[in-house]
C-alpha cells in the first residue's frame, strides 16, 4: 500500500468515525433517558410543588401518586395532564431536577367571586364553575354576586387582571335591570351600564382624588353617561 493510499484510508476512517459520533450525539435524546432510567440513582425521591397559593402543596403532591420506583427520566406528561382535571388547577407541568427530584409547576384557576348557595358561599371562576375553596378556611376576599352571571364574571376577571387595586375594593356586584350594574366599592357605590369595562371603571379614580381634595363626601359615582363620571355627594 502506498503512502497516498494509507493517508486516504486514514481519512476515510476518520470521516466514518465522525459520522458515527454525530449520529450518537443526535440520537442521545432518544437513547440516553432510556439508559439512565434503568439506574436506581435516578429514582424519584422528592416532589416539589411550586406556584400554589390556594391549594395545599402537600395535597397536590399526593394527587400525583408518584411511584418511587419511577425514574425522573421517565415521561410524566400524563400525570401532569391528569392534574388539570382538578377544578382549581388550570395547568400543570413537571420538570426534573437531577438526580432524583420532580418539580411540579402549577397554574391555579383564580376565583373571581363568591355566589350564595343553599350551603353557603361558594367560590366560582370566570366561567362560573365552582371551585373547592372554603371561604371559612381561606383568607381570600372576593366580591359577592347573586348568581353566576357570565357578563359580570367576565368584568370581574378583567378588572382582577388589569386593575387589581380596584378589584380588591369591589365587595358586591348586582344587576339593577337588564342593562345596568351596581358595584359596591366602599366608601362609594358605582352605577354603570352592563357593558362596563375595566378601563371605564378606572375612570372613577381621578374623580375620587379630585373630590377627596375638596373634602366632598361621595356616596355614588355614575358611569352610565358617555365620557362622564357623575358624582352624587352628601
Amino acid at each position: 500500500m502506498s503512502r497516498w493510499e494509507a493517508l486516504r484510508d486514514r481519512r476515510a476512517w476518520r470521516g466514518m468515525a465522525f459520522v458515527m459520533l454525530a449520529l450518537a450525539v443526535l440520537s442521545m435524546p432518544w437513547w440516553a433517558p432510556r439508559l439512565l432510567a434503568r439506574l436506581d440513582f435516578f429514582d424519584v425521591r422528592h416532589v416539589q410543588v411550586v406556584g400554589t397559593t390556594l391549594l395545599d402543596p402537600a395535597t397536590v403532591a399526593a394527587m400525583m401518586a408518584i411511584d418511587t420506583t419511577r425514574s425522573v427520566w421517565e415521561d410524566h406528561t400524563a400525570i401532569a395532564a391528569a392534574l388539570t382535571a382538578h377544578p382549581q388547577i388550570a395547568a400543570a407541568r413537571i420538570r426534573k431536577r437531577l438526580p432524583n427530584t420532580l418539580v411540579l409547576e402549577v397554574t391555579e384557576e383564580p376565583p373571581v367571586a363568591f355566589v350564595p348557595t343553599a350551603r353557603g358561599l361558594r367560590a366560582i371562576d370566570a366561567r362560573g364553575d365552582t371551585l373547592p375553596l372554603d371561604p371559612l378556611r381561606s383568607s381570600v376576599s372576593l366580591p359577592i354576586v347573586p348568581r353566576a352571571d357570565s357578563a359580570v364574571l367576565r368584568l370581574l376577571a378583567s378588572v382582577r387582571e388589569e386593575s387589581p387595586a380596584l378589584y380588591r375594593r369591589i365587595s358586591e356586584v348586582r344587576r339593577a335591570g337588564a342593562d345596568e350594574l351596581v358595584l359596591v366599592m366602599p366608601p362609594v357605590r358605582v352605577r354603570a351600564t352592563a357593558d362596563l369595562s375595566s378601563a371605564r371603571l378606572a375612570d372613577i379614580l381621578p374623580v375620587e382624588r379630585d373630590l377627596a381634595r375638596r373634602q366632598a363626601r361621595v356616596v355614588e359615582l355614575d358611569l352610565r353617561f358617555r365620557d362622564q363620571v357623575v358624582a352624587r355627594v352628601q
